[in-house]
Parts: C-alpha cells; structure tokens; sequence
C-alpha cells in the first residue's frame, strides 16, 4: 500500500512539474488594458504562464510580457503620458518638431487623396495619425526581436499575435518576423489605422476573425491548463433582445471584433472577465481603472486558478529570467538607415535630412535617430512613411527602415466654428504635395462667413540641404466685419468697422534646432480700413476709409509644441517678431470726421513677443500667457484710425472678434495665468485672468486728432471661465467672459469648432 501512494504522490509532482499553462488575451480596444491587471495578480500568486496568445489590445498586452516587460513596467508605459501621445498621434513632448508647423487653421476634418497617372483617386480610409504609435512599437521592440532573433518561440514567452487577411477573409497566425509590425498588425482596426503590409500582404486587427483565440492555443502550444481573458462582451448566440438598447452604442466595435465565447476555454481551463461596464474601446484615459477590474477579477477566481494550476513560479524565479533574458540585449546603437519605396532622387532628399552615415557620424544612438525620425514626419506629407528598426546579425549593429506606404498627395482639410455670436464659419483647404529633390506642398485654403472671410494660396518648397530651409510665396486676403452682434449677456455694439487686408508675401525659414525656427519675410500690403468717429450711426452715415499700401519686411523666431491649436494644456509656445513697414496713407473722411482727406507717407517698426506654457500634474493643470508690444508707428488721420492699426491684446478665444479699445496701445505688456481641471482627457474646466497695462496709449484731443498719453494710464482686465469639451469636431465651449470695455464688459458665447483666423498683416 505504501509502495502505491509513493507511485501516486511521485506521478502528481512529475505531473504538476510538466504542467504548462496558456494564457488568452482577447481583444477589446482600450478595454484590453484590463489584461495588465490580470498579468500582475498571476505573477503576484506565482502562477507560471508558458505560453502567450494574444488579439488586438490583448496582442499588445501580451506582446510586451513576451518581449521581457514585467506588468509593472506595462502599466508603467500605459499609464504614461507619452502612452496617450502614441495614441492621439502626437510626439512626445521632448521629440516635437516646429519647423514643419504652418499658420493653425480651424480643420478638424482631414481627407487624404491619392491620385495616379491615369487621375484615378483613391480615398485613405484611416481616421487616426499613426507615426508615433508606429515608432513607439518599434524602439519598444526591437531589442526582444533582436534577442529572438525574429522567432516568437525564441522571446522571454512563446507568442502567438493574430491578425486579419480581410481580403481573404481569413485569421492570421503570426509566429515569427517583426515582433512590432506583428502587434501594429493586430490593433489595426479597420478605417481608424492604416494597413500594414507583412509577408506581402496587408493585415488589420486579429479581433475581426477570433478576437478570443483558445484554438490558437491548444493547436500551437497545447498546454495542460488554458487561462482566457476576455474584455469583449460580444458572446451572444442570439439576438440580444432585452439588451440591444443598451448595446447600440458599441454597435460599431462588434461589426469588427468576431465573438469572444466563454465555452471556448476547455473544462479544465479558467475563464476571466473583469466587470467593464461602463467602459468603451476609446477609454484610454481611464488606464489605471481598468488595470485595477482585471487585477481585482484575477484575484476573485484565485482559488480557482490555484487548485487547478498545480505548478508555482515564484516571483523571483519569474524576475531571475526575465532579467537573464533582457540581460542578452545589444547597445542600441544604429549604423544604417534603408528606404524602401522610395525613388532615387527622393532617396537624395531623405539622406540629407538624415545626414548619415557619414565619416564624421558613422553610428548613431536610438534618442537621435528617433529626434530625426519625428523632424522628418512632423511633415503631414511623411505620415504615410512606416519605421522598422530591425537587427544586423553580423555586424551587431541595429539599423532604421523607412518604408513609404501609398503616398497620399492630395489633403482636404474641412472645419469652421457655429456660435451663439454672429461669427460661425466655414473652413476649407486644400493641399496638394510632389515629392523629389525637394517637397512641394501648394495650398489653398477658404474661410467664408459674415464676420469674416479669408483666401489663402501658397507655395512651400523645402530643401533638405544647408541644414534645412523652406521658401515659400504667398497671397492673403482677410476681410472682418465688426458690425457688432448680440450674444446673451450683451446688448448690439456700436462699433462700426470693416476690414480688408491683402498681403502678397515671400518667406524664407530654416531650423535652429528641433524646437525653434527663425522666419524671414518681405512682402507688399494693401489694407482698407472704413469705420465711424463716434456712436450715433444712422442710414445716412458715410464711413471713413483709410487706405494703407506699401511694403513689410518681417524677422520671427519662434517654437511651438502645445498639444492643442485651441484651448491647451500641455506644451508651450512663444513668438518673438520685428517687422518693418513703408507705406503710404490714403484717408477719405465720411460724414462722421472732422478731418480732411489726407496723403501721407509712413515708416515705422513693430516689435513683439508672446508666450505661453503650462504645467501640470495630473488633473489639475496650470499655465500662463505673457505677451509685450513696441511699435514707433506715426499718427494717422484720426484717432480711430491710429486705434485700428496699433497693437492690440488678445487673450481669450473671442477677442479677435470684439474691437476693444482699452487692449490696444502703442506699448504695453499683458499676461495673466489660467488654472485647469481636467477630470479626463475630454473635459476642461478653465479659469482664466489677465492684465493688460498701457506704457504709451493713444488718446482723443480736439477734432478726432491724436496724442499720447503715459501718465495715469489705467490697467485694463479681463478674464474667463469656460467649460470645455474636446470633441472630434473640435472644442465644445460654453463660457462667460468679462473685460474691461463699456461695450464688450460682459458677454456668454458657446462655439462648437475651432475660433481661428489669420493674422492680420499689420500683425
């Protein structure tokens, strides 16, 4: 008797010993960050996991454990705010680039187009900007797909990433080549991420065909014992009558994720669900959440997993290989960069913008390669070009691949803004690019509305030689029409003015590093200003025009990396600019002047600066904006005149649209500072306070003439506090704003879209 439980408790242990335990990890958009959680509570409770397969989110999850991350650094990355800048297509911060940046406009909507030789137009379906999520993978991976030497059974745990052959119809095992193409594949959900291209063929996200792959793996592994994670909640068999209602909303994800079913895991295997309601595919932002539903779900079915999971690998254990293995990693340092679909003289250009190898550089670390690598894509033209950074054998050395994906030649750019104000408009862009020895990005760009209206054409040419520089001609016509209208808090205006502003111009800019970029500009002007002198306008009243025609020459130094063109809170900017103008005065009085027509040349200069910066931590964000003015710019005919042409503050979003006169001066300094509170990635409450003092201000003396005041001058306020939400058709903003001017002291505006215009010449 005692021979035979000797042979039973040996068999147990030989038993317990060989047992090897799968883990499943469904897809499910954000959702499948739950599967972090999961992770951490298996390793916490020494519960070995041998092998790994894994769909969409749950590939990524799972691909990160397989390349040697431990679920702390997962979360680590996940809750990181670079993780949310992958996402959203954004640098990170310290990799933003400013010289590509053009004059912000008021698109939200962006269309690119391909047109061939035979003007066949293809559509690019894709909705999200992936070049930093594309870049990320591939620095995160490469060092694990080094060591494995492209073989998943070779990483810290054997992989199984699944994508979808769409044209096929058919699932995709991937099991060796690029780890990062491999997980960029599986996440590739249909019109949200462009395809890419492995093994010849183009592959979307894995969920489409099995989101929850238990075949996967009992036909490539077969472990003893299988534990599935699922974050998918689509497992009807039948039509969910009683819950259809309640579903509708995710009605989309399901037309592109194939069924998670729990009855897939065998009987000896384990099913987790963390409870997600309330959760959608997009909640990135709430990470830490749903790290927490996995770990808190893993840990109530413990004492299931534990009575049939026999095997324990301690924590120790499990850090001892992880380490061994990361241990085997290489320098990552870069000797090469390839192109691929690229012709000769297009190769010529993106040599020089990398300027490598040459004998003076002959290898490079990943932080450079990667800082020339974003200066190259902050270029919309070059979103289309895809990185693979993959490992020389023989020389031990990593090296870059840029891949170009069907060039999108053509952008159409839609936007505008509807408000309570009588200032909603139109936007639309175009944008056309040839690439070759030097890229070309012709515009042409539309604003149309009662306020205001505008005609941009332009024609950017960049040379990647003498360190980089552009030129760029260029034509504005801006139109505003200040008839003030009424909002809720603000009785009908009296200020009477109508602008037109012209401005054939040629730019020239080059990069003084990665961050700042100095402007050039020479150019002719031909603004008409007509406007009354006082506040008792009638049908009768004839306005005042003045006419100035002549020639600018501007210098801008300037950066930019804030995470938004309205409304942001991350980043900062700044804007310093001298410009020179000749012009000559043409002024025909209405029946409101007491002054005679007038000729008269001018000459002057105009000095600025403005900046803005915030800071954070968390939920609660704060910033500041400072902004000063000097301008030595000679009295025109009138009062009026000189108000509507001197250096004007405009800190709140409709300021541009209000003629303010206690905000313009010949020489000021303003700034003031703004609190946030940000209760998710979507929603801001904003309070803002700003102070605008006068050093030499324009004053009305007898007969509309002009003089200069700098003593006693009065500091002027303003301030804001707005609700915002950050739609994918721009801010939506509800606001209450005060400043300090007997016509605009107190107003309420909600806009939903960008409040951007351009610059007026004189600016």
């Amino acid at each position: 008797m005692r021979k035979i439980l000797l042979v039973i408790f040996v068999s147990l242990n030989l038993s317990a010993h060989a047992q090897k335990v799968g883990l499943v990890l469904s897809g499910g958009g954000a959702k499948g960050i739950a599967h972090i959680g999961v992770l951490r509570a298996l390793e916490e409770n020494d519960i070995p996991i041998d092998y790994i397969v894994g769909t969409s989110m749950g590939g990524i999850v799972g691909g990160c454990y397989a390349a040697g991350m431990s679920p702390d650094q997962i979360q680590s990355i996940i809750l990181s705010e670079e993780f949310l800048q992958w996402i959203n297509g954004r640098p990170e911060n310290e990799y933003s680039a400013n010289y590509y940046q053009r004059e912000i406009n008021p698109g939200f909507i962006k269309l690119s187009l391909t047109l061939d030789s035979s003007f066949n137009a293809q559509v690019n379906p894709s909705l999200a900007k992936d070049v930093t999520l594309n870049f990320a993978l591939a620095e995160k991976m490469a060092q694990a797909e080094a060591i494995a030497k492209q073989d998943f059974d070779s990483l810290f745990v054997p992989l199984r990433v699944m994508a979808a052959d769409v044209f096929s119809q058919s699932q995709v095992v991937l099991s060796k080549g690029s780890l990062s193409k491999a997980l960029r594949a599986t996440q590739t959900v249909p019109f949200f991420y462009t395809p890419i291209r492995i093994d010849g063929r183009y592959l979307f996200d894995g969920g489409v065909y099995n989101n929850f792959p238990i075949d996967v793996m009992v036909r490539d592994f077969a472990p003893e014992v299988i534990i599935g994670s699922n974050v998918s909640s689509k497992i009807f068999d039948q039509y969910p009558y009683e819950q259809d209602d309640k579903l509708l909303n995710n009605s989309m994800l399901f037309m592109f994720l194939d069924k998670s079913d729990p009855e897939d895991v065998p009987d000896n295997g384990i099913y987790i669900q963390p409870d997600l309601n309330g959760y959608t595919a997009v909640d990135f932002s709430r990470a830490k959440s749903l790290i927490d539903s996995g770990y808190v779900q893993t840990l109530r079915q413990m004492e299931e997993i534990k009575r049939k999971v026999g095997r324990r690998e301690t924590c120790e254990d499990v850090t001892a290989l992880r380490n061994d293995f990361n241990n085997e990693s290489f320098p990552f340092v870069f000797d090469e960069i390839k192109f691929n679909n690229f012709n000769s003289k297009q190769r010529i250009y993106l040599k020089r913008h990398f300027g490598f190898p040459t004998k003076r550089e002959s290898e490079l670390y990943i932080g450079e390669v990667k800082r020339r690598y974003f200066n190259l894509v902050s270029e919309n033209y070059f979103s289309n070009t895809y990185p693979t950074i993959s490992f020389n054998e023989q020389r031990k050395k990593f090296f870059l691949e840029l891949t170009q994906r069907k060039p999108k030649n053509f952008q159409l750019d839609f936007g505008g803004v509807i408000s309570t104000r009588d200032i909603s408009n139109i936007f639309a862009g175009l944008n056309f690019y040839h690439f070759d020895k030097q890229l070309l990005h012709g515009y042409l760009g539309f604003h149309s509305g009662n306020f205001y209206k505008s005609i941009v054409t332009s024609a950017r040419i960049d040379y990647p030689s003498l360190g980089r520089f552009y030129i760029e001609p260029q034509f504005i016509f801006n139109s505003w029409n200040y008839s003030a209208g009424s909002d809720l808090l603000r009785e009908d205006g009296t200020t009477i003015l109508k602008r037109v502003d012209r401005e054939v111009s040629f730019k020239a800019a080059k990069p003084i590093n990665d961050k700042h970029k100095i402007l050039l500009q020479v150019g002719a002007i031909s603004n008409k200003d007509n406007y009354i002198n006082d506040e008792n306008f009638t049908n009768t009243s004839t306005l005042d025009e003045l006419l100035l025609r002549g020639f600018k020459s501007s210098f801008v130094i300037s950066a930019d990396n804030l995470n938004r063109k309205q409304y942001a809170t991350a980043g900062r900017a700044y804007r310093f600019s001298v410009n020179y103008f000749n012009t000559a005065e043409d002024y025909t009085p209405g029946n409101t002047s007491t002054t005679e027509t007038l000729k008269e040349s001018h000459k002057w200069v105009t000095l600025r600066f403005q900046g803005e910066k915030y800071f954070h931590k968390g939920w609660f964000r704060q910033g500041f904006l400072v902004e000063a003015a000097y301008t030595n710019q000679p009295f025109f005919a009138n009062y009026q005149g000189n108000l509507i042409n001197a250096p004007s503050f405009n800190p709140l979003p409709d300021s541009r649209t209000l003629f303010l006169e206690n905000f313009r001066a010949k020489s000021y300094v303003a700034g003031g500072g703004r609190i946030i509170i940000s209760p998710s990635s979507k929603l801001d409450w904003r309070l803002e306070g700003y102070i605008f003092n006068a050093f030499e201000q324009y004053q009305e003396v007898v007969d509309q003439q002009t003089s200069i005041q700098t003593d006693l001058i009065k500091p002027s306020f303003a301030a804001t506090t707005a609700l915002v939400y950050h739609s994918p058709i721009g801010p939506i903003s509800l606001m209450v704003n005060y400043y300090d001017d007997k016509e605009n002291e107190l107003g309420v505006l909600m806009h939903v879209g960008f409040l951007l215009f351009n610059k007026p010449s004189l600016e």
